[in-house]
């Protein structure tokens, strides 16, 4: 029997718990470890206490640090700058080329698809 690979581990980065709790249970329920942050100042802290994370679905307005910051933070440290952040957010979208985003979907977002690409992401890294 081969070895068994780890499960990916995406980071749900968002200020509503609702949608926290709807992406952290989709994604457990297909067969990734998700943590949650909600907001960026939270998720910087996290990934740079070592928590190693595969993807991360970033909001963009959230209290404390939005997902703009948060991106920037995250693109400044060679530690966590090459992690693929798929976005999901209700505004800006006519920005996200400034994001270098691997994804960007609107919210409300379809699910099915947000985990394809996931998928996509953690398989080919």
């Amino acid at each position: 029997m081969p070895p068994r690979t780890p499960a990916p581990t995406v980071l749900v980065i968002d200020d509503d718990p609702g949608i926290r709790q709807l992406m952290t249970s989709f994604l457990k329920m297909e067969g990734f470890v998700p943590v949650a942050a909600a907001n960026g100042k939270e998720a910087l802290a996290c990934l740079r206490d070592g928590g190693a994370v595969d993807a991360i679905l970033l909001d963009l307005r959230m209290p404390v640090m939005d997902g703009w910051t948060f991106r920037r933070e995250q693109r400044r440290d060679p530690a966590i700058a090459d992690i693929p952040v798929v976005v999901l957010s209700g505004a800006d979208s006519e920005r996200a080329a400034e994001l270098g985003a691997a994804a960007w979907f609107d919210k409300p977002v379809s699910v099915p698809q947000v985990i394809s690409v996931l998928r996509r992401l953690c398989e080919n890294p």
